[in-house]
């Protein structure tokens, strides 16, 4: 609802329109209401899309906001990202520990996210990882009621809702954040050329350059919700430099490459991904089917 609420009063800023000229129209994602169990075993992204796809389609709604790093990356045809809002802070945020270091051993890390499993398994093999899903409240609550250790969340989730300060910001050259992490996008029909219109009005080309090359790296690799994969991407002049690591579920294998490329080439990070797979070893790559149709 945060990111909702935002992306009306960009457009409502950018169209000189008061606040009551756009409609909000919550809808719960089967993300939201089954949090028994990880993403990968009940349907993957589209947990979070597929309602608001449908209310899409049958015209209930004129665009769909979502948050980029949970949008499956082959879309139906009759949808299109028409505008993606600056992005936010890429970086986790470690709620429970000082720095990854001072962990206490053999402590629990509650997390469902595949990257953040690997990625902690790697770099603190000791720990144990327990399932742990929800929205950001039910997230610090099931920490104070000592369900885990440890937790790691998005800084951009955690500023929207105003909740800063709660834990350690882990730096993204150090840990590698989700593609696509701290983005908004905004769907809407691809035959609906006058909300593609209007939704051009809040477009960040930069972010939207970034959140294309990002996807186009995971539509080389073939990732699926088990697939841990950590992305950061940097602009440079008009150029991008996009790093991206690739993981073994269980953490113990750890490849890595980049590329810089014009923001406007998505063959360049489909290249990358086919060096990445070409260079990891089965037990990585066996969780990456490469390129996607």
């Amino acid at each position: 609802m945060a990111q909702a609420e935002e992306t009306r009063a960009r457009l409502c800023a950018a169209m000189g329109w008061s606040e009551s000229a756009v409609e909000l129209c919550p809808q719960v994602a089967s993300g939201d209401r089954i949090q028994d169990r990880p993403l990968a075993e009940i349907g993957g992204k589209a947990l979070w899309t597929k309602e608001l796809d449908a209310a899409l389609l049958h015209g209930e709604i004129d665009f769909a906001v979502h948050s980029m790093k949970d949008v499956e990356t082959i879309r139906p045809e009759e949808i299109a990202i028409a505008a993606v809002l600056p992005r936010a802070d890429v970086r986790d945020v470690l709620v429970g520990a000082a720095s990854i270091a001072a962990i206490p051993q053999g402590a629990r890390v509650g997390t469902s996210a595949p990257r953040r499993a690997a990625q902690m398994l790697h770099a603190r093999p000791d720990v144990t990882v327990v399932s742990f899903r929800g929205n950001v409240a039910t997230r610090l609550a099931k920490l104070q009621a000592d369900e885990a250790d440890v937790t790691l969340l998005a800084a951009a989730g955690l500023a929207r809702l105003g909740e800063t300060g709660v834990g350690h910001v882990l730096e993204a050259e150090d840990w590698l954040p989700a593609p696509a992490q701290g983005a908004i996008g905004i769907e809407c029909l691809a035959g609906r050329a006058d909300i593609r219109a209007l939704l051009a009005m809040i477009d960040d080309a930069p972010t939207h350059a970034a959140i294309r090359a990002e996807r186009a790296l995971l539509l080389g690799l073939g990732g699926t919700c088990h697939s841990p994969i950590a992305v950061l991407t940097r602009a440079e002049g008009a150029d991008l430099v996009l790093r991206a690591a690739l993981f073994s579920p269980d953490g113990t294998l750890r490849i890595e490459d980049s590329a810089r490329f014009a923001a406007d080439d998505e063959a360049a990070p489909q290249a990358l991904a086919h060096r990445l797979l070409e260079a990891a070893p089965e037990g990585i790559r066996a969780f990456f089917h490469g390129p996607q149709a």
